[in-house]
């Protein structure tokens, strides 16, 4: 089984979030949405559109998203079977969080938490 197949997302907290994403919108001519996103839509070496985009994010320093961890940054790893790869995970003794939702963005949290650092396992939904 791959285990790995991406990076789904990078998510930043900042003190001033709106700063931030101004910054980052300046530097990379991107613009994010108002709630501190943008999706980089992936291509192949010709420019041409695959499947698959990677998300950049900074949100508010007092965001809960992390939670239980207390770091500022977080990365996103898509997978290509979350309950199979968690199940995995497990019986390695990682710590993974119970809660995994299957919603229209795909199938999350599916987290990790190891001494204090979060890392989120992300399954797309078919044909992403």
């Amino acid at each position: 089984m791959k285990r790995v197949t991406g990076i789904g997302g990078i998510f930043f907290k900042a003190k001033d979030a709106s700063g931030a994403i101004g910054l980052v919108q300046t530097a990379t001519s991107e613009s994010m949405s108002k709630n501190g996103w943008h999706g980089f839509h992936w291509t192949d070496g010709e420019g041409k559109p695959v499947a698959g985009t990677t998300i950049w994010s900074i949100g508010s320093a007092q965001s809960e998203h992390f939670a239980p961890a207390l770091q500022l940054s977080m990365v996103n790893y898509r997978v290509e079977d979350l309950h199979a790869l968690v199940k995995v995970l497990r019986e390695e003794g990682c710590n993974v969080l119970e809660k995994i939702d299957d919603s229209e963005y795909g199938k999350l949290p599916g987290s990790s938490i190891q001494k204090e650092n979060k890392v989120e396992l992300w399954q797309p939904p078919a044909g992403q």
